[in-house]
């Protein structure tokens, strides 16, 4: 039997291109690229063998072999809820985060099957036995406590495992729902007990301000009453003073006062209650200065008797006196008006004698004897027309008639 050439040459090729994709693989599987922050376990012949860093490396075909890549960077890992008892006998649920970061592959590859499964029994095992010496009190307020534990019996746990512990964090304490109503209640009381408290405190100091207040606010309304009464004395006081210096001044004489009381005994009478209202004694005296002002004889009842040269020299002397005392008050000479008041009088008593003169009737001297006022001048002739003055001397007194 003949060879066929053709047959011989398709098998050469077939060869061929088996050796080329063997060739091929070989080298893909020679070159291994490591990225950054991740290690590979390399075994040769199903023992250890070398672990590659991040870079390019070369592996020997078929003979070496990666047995696993680890993840050299900090990893965070959140466990389940886990029930835990604590000393006073209540079953709380902790909710635990571990941050953890490899820092041997070889030992996270070879020393444990699962590190991640073995940190989360270690870490349930190890909060069992911290929050049970506890009690639930003490378990909501040692967070801390709790985690530094935890932290410590992890990493020297770990250690051996190629696996460091950075932090243990417990992200949430639950306690039962029966136990976290009493809680509430609890708060709720001890809230309002403090709200109370406050409550009462600024009351007390509400009214403690109050009453200081109202204290001081009486102080001062007593010092103010005090001061407006004294103000109010020496007002007064002084007014009197200023009332008597003026009367003094002004040398009053009994006419004023008798006009004085002419003009207030209406006022006594006006009341639609009064029944009975009292003249004063002195309403006679009164009525005699105002008889002597239109003439009365001095000396008879009723009727003051003028005074003297001398008196009225003392008089003026005091009047003076008191003038400089009241200058500024703003009030008329006494004596002044005394004078021009004289002046006046002697001025009706002429117009109504040279009246009566003029009109033809007899004049008797007799008749106007009592009309006169005291120092007046003698008594002119029955005939004449020239007035009389109250300047004069005195007429001589006359016997009464029988």
């Amino acid at each position: 039997m003949v060879s066929d050439p053709s047959a011989g040459t398709i098998v050469l090729w077939i060869v061929i291109l088996a050796l080329v994709i063997f060739v091929v693989v070989a080298l893909f599987k020679m070159v291994q690229v490591v990225p950054q922050a991740t290690a590979q376990v390399i075994e040769r012949l199903g023992r250890y063998s070398k672990t590659f860093e991040p870079g390019l490396h070369w592996l020997v075909p078929f003979i070496d072999k990666v047995r696993a890549k680890v993840d050299l960077r900090e990893q965070v890992v959140s466990f389940p809820p886990q029930p835990v008892i604590t000393s006073d006998n209540l079953v709380v649920s902790i909710d635990t985060v571990i941050y953890f970061q490899v820092t041997e592959p070889k030992s996270a590859v070879y020393e444990i099957a699962n590190y991640i499964t073995g940190i989360e029994q270690l870490t349930v095992t190890t909060l069992r036995n911290v929050v049970g010496s506890m009690d639930l009190e003490q378990t909501l307020t040692s967070r801390d406590q709790i985690n530094g534990q935890l932290r410590g019996v992890l990493d020297e746990a770990t250690g051996r495992w190629g696996v460091r512990v950075n932090r243990v964090e417990l992200k949430s304490i639950d306690p039962p729902q029966s136990v976290q109503g009493a809680m509430e209640q609890q708060m709720r009381a001890e809230r309002d007990r403090r709200a109370t408290i406050l409550t009462a405190e600024g009351v007390k100091q509400s009214q403690i301000l109050t009453a200081e207040g109202e204290k001081q606010s009486q102080i001062l309304r007593a010092e103010g009453d005090a001061q407006a009464q004294i103000l109010t004395a020496e007002g007064e006081a002084r007014a009197i003073l200023q009332v008597f210096d003026a009367i003094h001044t002004g040398d009053a004489d009994p006419k004023l006062l008798a006009y004085q009381y002419l003009q207030m005994l209406p006022q006594i009478a006006n009341g639609t209650a009064s029944k009975l209202w009292v003249v004063p004694t002195e309403f006679t005296a009164a009525l005699g200065s105002i008889a002597q002002g239109f003439g009365g004889v001095p000396g008879t009842p009723g009727i003051p008797t003028p005074p003297s040269a001398d008196d009225e020299g003392e008089g003026s002397a005091a009047q003076r006196a008191r003038s400089s005392m009241l200058g500024s008050s703003g009030l008329t000479d006494p004596g002044e008006a005394l004078a021009e008041a004289r002046r006046q009088a002697e001025a009706a008593t002429a117009e109504a004698t040279s009246a009566g003169t003029r009109s033809g009737a007899p004049f008797d001297p007799s008749e106007t004897r009592g009309q006169r006022p005291s120092g007046a001048g003698p008594t002119p002739p029955a005939t004449g027309p020239e007035p009389r003055t109250l300047g004069g001397e005195p007429d001589e007194p006359e016997a009464p008639q029988q």
